[in-house]
């Protein structure tokens, strides 16, 4: 074995092909051509004198070798995200592209407003939004600034707890004209309610106010929730939200707004290798000052 032919490409060939157990698969993640792919895990076999794939009918499992060698593959992937980060933490002004997630509910109603004045004051920095509701791999570089409902444990991560967000119950005009407004909680099993699917946020709400509920209670469910509160705006039924983005809807009405629910913690997050970042930090203090707008103290 001659580790000074092993190249980073091979190491990466490795990891997505037994991250997703076969080659097409790894070739979409990483751009590559199939082929391409197939030549680089070749490559890190030959030049680690190693096995590390059984090839089967169904795709590619690790052989032991491989198992062995994944975990100090995965420490050499960190840490080449690491230099990444640090290297990118160098880097001076405030030109330059600053990626940004949020959950889908967030990035549709809140977060365009606030781009909008980042943009305003910060022309030369260029913004991308990732709206999704799975986390991203800050370290890893999928996103550079996150606005989270939990706090994060990774470790080498910059968390700024910037308070709570209230969630209310909210039902279209036209549902409450057609079916009314329901004033205490013996009313509800009367009413029709939006829920999820898969997650049970909900139902544990309600259970706590006394509500035995399960899964088919809600005749309507969604786990996305953009469609679910389109689904609540439609006249489906009582839906749940956010309370501000609730209020700020003039065909919405809010249902039973002094009832205790579950608010949601709201987080802004970062690489702390990018805390020297002009432009990230730039971005991460006015996210900060715009989501300070959003929340409760």
């Amino acid at each position: 074995m001659n580790v000074n032919r092993l190249d980073w490409t091979h190491i990466q060939a490795f990891l997505a092909v037994a991250d997703s157990g076969s080659l097409s698969a790894a070739a979409r993640a990483l751009g590559l051509s199939q082929p391409t792919l197939g030549r680089q895990v070749h490559a890190a076999e030959d030049v680690l004198g190693v096995e590390l794939f059984h090839r089967r009918s169904h795709g590619l499992d690790l052989t032991s070798t491989g198992e062995t060698l994944l975990g100090p593959a995965k420490e050499m992937q960190r840490a080449a995200a690491k230099l990444s980060l640090v290297a990118e933490g160098r880097a001076a002004g405030l030109q330059g592209v600053v990626r940004i997630t949020a959950s889908e509910v967030v990035s549709h109603f809140l977060l365009p407003r606030m781009l909008a004045k980042i943009r305003s004051v910060e022309p030369d920095i260029e913004l991308e939004v990732f709206p999704s509701d799975e986390p991203k791999n800050l370290l890893f570089r999928e996103a550079d600034v996150a606005i989270r409902m939990y706090r994060t444990e990774q470790l080498d991560i910059i968390a700024r707890h910037i308070g709570n967000m209230k969630v209310g119950m909210f039902a279209s005009r036209g549902y409450v004209e057609k079916r009314g407004v329901p004033v205490h909680l013996a009313e509800f099993i009367s009413h029709d309610f939006i829920g999820y699917n898969r997650n049970d946020a909900i139902i544990s709400g309600m259970r706590e106010l006394g509500l035995n509920v399960d899964k088919h209670f809600f005749k309507m469910r969604c786990d996305q929730q953009v469609v679910h509160w389109e689904l609540a705006r439609s006249g489906c039924g009582i839906g749940f939200s956010q309370e501000k983005i609730g209020l700020e809807d003039s065909d919405m009405v809010q249902i039973l707004p002094d009832l205790p629910l579950p608010s949601l913690p709201v987080w802004l997050t970062a690489p702390e290798a990018l805390r020297t970042n002009p432009r990230i930090r730039r971005v991460f203090d006015l996210l900060a000052d715009a989501l300070s707008d959003v929340v409760d103290a």
